[in-house]
């Protein structure tokens, strides 16, 4: 006869209980140690919105700051008007201006290049923050920019990198 091991009703409560209790924490230790998404937006921009929750989705912590000259914040941040799009934010040094993908910034953060930050130039239709239902997503190139000038650093189709 084969001895065939049970869980008793009470290790599956208590078992749950805990798993209860540490799934939080590991999705709290995860946004810890990414660093802080600070956005700069303007009051009535909706597709900035957008973007932030796509930042946030990928486990960023994000901070929103409306902004009734946006111009300026682009300025300061040393943003080339050739480069501007409508939400700017700032992340562990770096500027990143527009609807730049998540994967872009992933990669920007891991490789650390010396530049200013990323542009997703315009508003590139089917880019995040930019893929509303029946948008046919355009191909648009993430710039990589600073004292050296700008450089394509990748392109994407709406949010897949081709």
């Amino acid at each position: 006869m084969q001895n065939i091991p049970t869980i008793s009703r009470r290790a599956m409560l208590v078992g749950g209980g805990a798993l209860a209790l540490l799934l939080p924490l590991a999705a709290r230790t995860q946004a810890e140690s990414l660093p802080l998404v600070s956005v700069a937006k303007d009051r009535f921009c909706g597709c900035c919105d957008g973007w932030v929750e796509h930042v946030r989705a990928a486990g960023f912590p994000v901070r929103v700051e409306v902004s009734d000259d946006m111009d300026r914040v682009k300025q300061r941040l040393g943003v080339p008007p050739a480069l501007a799009s409508c939400h700017t934010a700032e992340v562990d040094g770096y500027v990143v201006e527009g609807h730049v993908p998540v994967t872009a910034l992933q990669r920007l953060l891991s490789e650390r290049p010396a530049a200013t930050g990323l542009a997703a130039p315009g508003m590139p239709a089917g880019s995040p923050g930019m893929d509303y239902p029946g948008v046919t997503p355009e191909r648009y190139d993430i710039v990589l920019f600073g004292p050296s000038g700008p450089t394509t650093f990748a392109t994407f189709l709406g949010g897949q990198e081709v």
